[in-house]
C-alpha cells in the first residue's frame, strides 16, 4: 500500500473511531452554521457544515482558537466577504494552505433542513 492509501486508511479509522465513540466525541462533531440562513437562501446556498473533527485531526485547538475564532457562540461574525479577505476560514482556505473558497458546495452542504 502506498503512502496516500495508508494515510486515507488511517484517517478513515480515526473518523470511524470518533463516530463509534458516541456523545463524548460531540465536541469534534460536524457543526452546522446557519445563523445567516436567510441571506444564504437569498444567495441560493445551503447552510454551512463545518467538519470540526476533520480539522481537529490535523490541528491542535490553539491553531484556530482564540486567534481566528472566539470560543463563544455568536461571537464570530463570519461572512463570505471576510472569508475572501483572509479572515476566519479564509486564513487557511486561501489556495495555498487549503483550497480556496470558490467551491460553494464544499461548505454550503447541509441537507438536514
Amino acid at each position: 500500500m502506498n503512502k496516500k492509501g495508508l494515510l486515507t486508511l488511517l484517517l478513515a479509522c480515526i473518523a470511524w473511531s470518533m463516530v463509534m465513540a458516541g456523545p463524548s466525541s460531540a465536541e469534534y462533531a460536524d457543526i452546522v452554521l446557519d445563523n445567516k440562513i436567510e441571506s444564504m437562501k437569498k444567495a441560493g446556498v445551503k447552510a454551512v457544515v463545518f467538519p470540526h473533527w476533520f480539522h481537529r485531526i490535523r490541528f491542535k485547538c490553539k491553531a484556530c482558537h482564540e486567534d481566528i475564532f472566539i470560543l463563544r457562540a455568536g461571537a464570530n461574525d463570519i461572512n463570505m466577504t471576510k472569508i475572501m479577505e483572509g479572515e476566519f476560514c479564509g486564513r487557511c482556505h486561501n489556495g495555498m494552505t487549503a483550497w480556496e473558497p470558490l467551491y460553494c458546495d464544499r461548505c454550503h452542504s447541509y441537507t438536514g433542513k
